[in-house]
C-alpha cells in the first residue's frame, strides 16, 4: 500500500511501486471507478470483451436462454 495526495489541480500521482506492479508507463490509459467511498484504478483493457470473459462464472444452464426468450412472448 502506498499513499497518494490529490493536488490543487485534482491530480494524483500513481506511486512508483503501484506503477511497477502493473507495468505502467507514461501514456498508458487507466480506468478510475468509484465504489461507494473507494476508488479503484486499473489499467484500461485493450479488449473489453476479453477482459470480462468468464466473469459470469461460466455458461448458462441448458435451455436457460430458450426459457427466457419464450417468456418474452
Amino acid at each position: 500500500m502506498a499513499k497518494a495526495t490529490l493536488s490543487s489541480k485534482n491530480q494524483i500521482i500513481i506511486p512508483r511501486e503501484a506503477r511497477k506492479a502493473l507495468g505502467l508507463k507514461t501514456g498508458d490509459k487507466l480506468l478510475v471507478v468509484a465504489y461507494g467511498n473507494k476508488i479503484v484504478v486499473m489499467e484500461k483493457p485493450k479488449s473489453y470483451r476479453k477482459a470480462i470473459a468468464g466473469i459470469g462464472g461460466g455458461s448458462y444452464p441448458p435451455d436457460y436462454l430458450k426459457k427466457v426468450r419464450d417468456s418474452w412472448e
